[in-house]
């Protein structure tokens, strides 16, 4: 299993997502001091009902406790837009 598959496996099992788009976006940053650790730049955009009545940092804390040793392991960074669905039906 690769890191977008280990990525997507937990963040499914963790919030039941109704949508939900992992993007590796570590080629943008080649060259760039994190990545010389060989860990991972990642952009997750997921809607949840996990997410509502949270905050913006609640939800990205929620995400990252998740994500737990793959922040260790795999991501380097973890650019996060998540949302409910009565928010992502608005945007």
């Amino acid at each position: 299993m690769n890191r977008l598959e280990r990525i997507r496996a937990v963040l499914e099992q963790s919030f039941t997502p109704e949508h939900l788009v992992i993007e590796d976006e570590s080629g943008q940053h080649a060259g760039h001091a994190g990545a010389a650790s060989g860990r991972g730049h990642f952009y997750v955009e997921i809607v949840s009902a996990v997410f509502a009545g949270k905050s913006l940092l609640a939800r990205h804390r929620l995400v990252y406790a998740a994500l737990g040793t793959l922040m260790q392991t795999d991501i380097h960074a973890l650019r996060i837009q998540a949302r409910t669905s009565d928010e992502a039906s608005r945007a």
